[in-house]
């Protein structure tokens, strides 16, 4: 069986918070990373910082959708962090700011859908 069938199939055994959880690791280390490299390193500062804002910018999508099902307190709370995202993500992007703020909201988020006890976002 070929690596990429594998992770097909690990992918369709995913329940829809575990695959959220997974994408959350993927892009909190992209950012992690991107805060470690130098500053000229536009390229890979700006890949990750608008990974992340695109991430942010379909959960609030889907939160503004009628039809989602979550707490309304709940969406409007992630619509919120999604501004907050956007704009802190163009503060890094102008360096005025950087990147710690954006990595602990994903590692709380992701320590939320880890569920309670859990250290797995420490992990990220």
């Amino acid at each position: 069986m070929s690596l990429q069938a594998y992770k097909t199939a690990a992918t369709r055994a995913e329940n829809p918070r575990e695959m959220e959880y997974r994408l959350f690791g993927q892009v909190t280390r992209a950012l992690m990373h991107a805060s470690t490299v130098d500053v000229t390193d536009v390229a890979t500062r700006i890949d990750a910082l608008d990974w992340n804002r695109r991430l942010w910018s379909t959960l609030a999508t889907d939160c503004a959708s009628p039809d989602n099902a979550m707490d309304k307190s709940l969406r409007a709370q992630i619509i919120s962090i999604s501004l907050f995202v956007s704009k802190h993500s163009s503060a890094v992007m102008r360096g005025e700011d950087d990147f710690e703020a954006l990595i602990d909201i994903n590692k709380m988020v992701m320590q939320g859908l880890a569920g309670p006890g859990s250290g797995a976002a420490e992990a990220a």
